[in-house]
């Protein structure tokens, strides 16, 4: 799974200048929408663009790696079809 750690970068930034930064100022400095912003915060397996991820680096000033995180998952690795057809057996 991939988690983006906007709040945590937002909570960063809000120490460092010491003062409340909110959804709002993030969406109005990217051009991200509020909503869009809100999914990625709050919704697992949330699914955004690369320009929304290169707006939110150009914020925050940070690396790709810095916003975002893989978790893997816990579940068996998924099987492909071909691994589930059966391929015949040349004989002899």
């Amino acid at each position: 799974m991939i988690r983006f750690r906007v709040q945590e970068l937002m909570a960063d930034r809000q120490f460092a200048e010491g003062r409340v930064i909110t959804i709002t100022e993030v969406a109005a400095a990217t051009g991200i929408s509020r909503v869009t912003l809100s999914k990625l915060i709050n919704r697992r397996g949330c699914v955004t663009g690369t320009d929304n991820l290169d707006k939110l680096c150009r914020y925050f000033r940070c690396d790709l790696t810095q916003l975002v995180e893989y978790i893997p998952d816990t579940a068996p690795p998924l099987r492909s079809r071909n691994a589930e057809k059966k391929l015949p057996v040349a004989r002899k």
